[in-house]
């Protein structure tokens, strides 16, 4: 058995692993009690609504799959007439498999969130440990089997095939299903949040989760559908797209005389990753007097810590290269980096949101200016952070060197990045179970009040969910840190694959080794990348806003004509369905447009101006898309939070026109950070994989 093998047969035994922790995790959240009739009664309503549209949307997004698989099969990685099915058929099933795999840690997010909201709320009458616990597990479960089955996934399709541009193949069909569904669930979330808060907070002064709103409910199910079925789906693209951009160059720099052990750099250090987060759930606690965002930090920086001392053993036991090893170290320090000054911007104990809440007693349009201008002070940072990151690891494996083989020209500063981007993803199974903890969380807040429970227990999920609103945000902004190494890779990835082309082919064109931005294609591609996201966010949002329209009339329609609804008469009770299906079919309606706008534009710019252009493009859509993410995010976190801070008795309180101006704002950065900002990283993953697999075809057919 050769080492790669070797390595192989460790992720598979870790992922195995993965998924027996998350079995456990699952029976022991399971296990809690939960006896309240009426949490069960609407905890049931938003475990029948979430997989409604779970449902309704895999169903929409099967057909776009199959209609994308059979252009694969005719044309990727070559046209079906001049190469033979073989190559074909391989790229044809890793797509699939890809989007069966997303499709899967969207649905076991779903399974188990939509049982640890109710045991979280009941476990709060017994104790804020109990149901911290609750609520962590539950969001554990997702952490471990995304990154499980992304790891196993990769590790099939290599090994079958040992062909890494199949493998991005595998990567493309989770971006475009994470895309898709990140999107659905974002404008389904979205459209019932702010319908329930004009409504309810700004109009008729009722509290949040009162169940007296018809979109309650709604709103609950689509913190499943959106910050647990789609962030999972978002983190699983990340995560297989760093590895197969660092497996692609890899195995470019390991065909180069006296170059080895890159691909199992990659895969050990992506196995320990998730060994390391194993370990961090499992000592994952709180006590009875402590802080839970103290508790979900603690427990990520414990993995940083393991991670660091297991892949520094490895290193040193297999004679791998300690400048990845730094590099991988570099990428996993700077995304934790960039989650606290995610966090300065976006904690309620932090100076801009207690401003956004000051300014907001002046009235709405001072909480948009001020929010706005933190939010674009917020990107600075991690900004920083990620080009620090990307420019130290490539000087430091540069180096190593790098030169014109059977690939094409490799060189490893690229092949450096690529490796940060995989260290910073390293323990994205602890990241996915802090980030599914605050849609868990949020619910429980809901169904305690929903339940009746009295107000102690009610101010126990408030802590809860304070520190998921905190954590959310920290998570966001790590994955789109992530993302923006992912992508620097998959350019370099991008790179590969044409050089390759032009060697394996026997073509005039001149190797790549960057893209000159003084060249009219460069540029050209340039400006149109940087518009793309602007656009694509734009679309989103539209989408959010024209459903919540369509919603906010049928809570009106409700409220006038079911008789005792707005004074709580005993025994009336809305008709959450309708809200619920508003929000579905909006959502389904929606998504599709984006998407399909991404893709499109990146087809048609590489058609005009060939391999040139399209790195230009890819690098406009990378900085404009990672400037409007970490905006979008920490934006709308911002103003999140400082109306929760208003709401505590701040600034005048619930009811005041402070807490109103600071709905609005909430209102406005809904959009922001739960429907645009996070699907823009998975837009860019997306077009880069596109212009990988289509590199063949914009080498050899283009206008200019």
């Amino acid at each position: 058995m050769s080492l790669l093998q070797g390595f192989f047969l460790l992720c598979i035994l870790v992922a195995i692993a993965a998924f027996v922790f998350a079995a456990w995790l699952y029976l022991w959240v399971k296990r809690q009690p939960a006896v309240n009739a009426k949490i069960l009664t609407v905890g049931e309503y938003i475990r029948s609504g979430a997989n409604t549209f779970l449902r309704k949307e895999y169903l929409v997004l099967a057909r776009f799959a199959g209609v994308t698989a059979i252009l694969i099969l005719v044309f990727l990685p070559d046209p079906i007439w001049r190469a033979g099915i073989g190559d074909n058929f391989q790229m044809f099933g890793a797509y699939l498999l890809g989007t069966v795999f997303s499709a899967i840690a969207g649905k076991i997010g779903i399974q188990i969130a939509t049982i640890a909201n109710t045991r979280t709320a009941e476990a709060a009458q017994r104790g804020i440990t109990l149901s911290f616990l609750s609520a962590f597990r539950g969001g554990a479960v997702m952490g471990m089997a995304v990154v499980g089955t992304s790891l196993l996934g990769i590790i099939l399709v290599l090994w079958v095939t040992n062909n890494a541009t199949i493998l991005l193949g595998f990567s493309f069909g989770a971006s475009s299903l994470a895309l898709f569904a990140k999107a659905g669930g974002g404008i389904f979330t979205k459209t019932a949040d702010i319908s329930a808060d004009l409504v309810g907070k700004v109009e008729l002064g009722i509290p949040e989760d009162d169940p007296r709103n018809p979109a309650v409910v709604a709103d609950n199910v689509g913190d499943n559908v959106g910050d647990v079925a789609g962030m999972g789906a978002d983190l699983f693209d990340s995560n297989v797209a760093s590895m197969a951009a660092a497996t692609v160059m890899g195995l470019a720099l390991d065909k180069l005389p006296g170059i080895d052990l890159n691909v199992e750099t990659v895969f050990c250090f992506a196995a320990l990753g998730l060994l390391s987060s194993i370990i961090g759930v499992a000592l994952a606690k709180m006590p009875e007097k402590g802080s839970p965002t103290r508790a979900l930090n603690t427990s990520t920086y414990v993995t940083t810590a393991v991670f660091a001392v297991l892949t520094g053993l490895a290193t040193l036991i297999f004679q791998f290269r300690w400048q990845l090893y730094v590099t991988a170290l570099i990428g996993l320090f700077v995304g934790v980096l960039i989650g606290i000054t995610t966090d300065y911007f976006t904690d309620d104990s932090k100076s801009p949101v207690r401003k956004v809440a000051k300014a907001s007693e002046t009235g709405p349009a001072f909480t948009i200016i001020t929010g706005v201008s933190y939010g674009f002070l917020s990107v600075l940072p991690a900004m920083i952070g990620i080009a620090i990151s990307a420019l130290s690891a490539y000087l430091i494996c540069a180096p190593l060197g790098g030169a014109v083989g059977s690939a094409g020209y490799q060189s490893y500063g690229m092949f450096g990045i690529s490796m940060a981007a995989v260290g910073m993803l390293s323990i994205v199974g602890m990241i996915i179970s802090n980030d599914a903890y605050g849609p868990i969380v949020d619910n429980a807040r809901g169904l305690a009040e929903m339940g009746g429970l009295s107000e102690a227990v009610i101010e126990v999920t408030d802590k809860l969910d304070s520190a998921g609103n905190t954590v959310k945000a920290v998570t966001k902004g790590f994955a789109i840190g992530a993302a923006g190494l992912t992508v620097i890779a998959l350019l370099g990835a991008f790179m590969s694959e044409v050089n390759a082309r032009i060697v394996e082919e026997g073509l005039s064109n001149p190797l790549l080794t960057g893209f000159d931005i003084m060249d009219p294609r460069v540029f050209f591609g340039l400006l149109i990348g940087a518009a793309v996201p602007a656009v694509f966010s734009a679309l989103l949002m539209l989408g959010v806003g024209r459903n919540a329209e369509r919603m906010v009339g049928e809570i009106h329609r409700q409220f006038r004509e079911i008789p005792g609804l707005q004074e709580g008469k005993e025994g009336v009770v809305p008709e959450y369905d309708k809200c619920i299906a508003i929000a579905t079919d909006g959502a389904l309606k929606e998504l599709i447009p984006a998407g399909l706008f991404t893709i499109i534009i990146t087809i048609v710019v590489g058609l005009i101006g060939g391999v040139t252009a399209i790195g230009g493009y890819l690098t406009g859509n990378i900085v404009a898309g990672l400037l409007l993410a970490l905006f979008m995010s920490n934006a709308g976190g911002l103003w999140d939070n400082g109306k929760k801070y208003v709401e505590s008795g701040h600034n005048g309180g619930k009811g005041s026109a402070a807490h109103k101006a600071a709905v609005v704002g909430d209102t406005v950065g809904d959009p922001f950070k739960d429907t645009a900002g996070p699907s823009i990283n998975t837009q860019i993953t997306v077009v880069s994989l596109v212009a990988s697999l289509l590199s063949f075809i914009f080498l050899s057919l283009h206008l200019f």
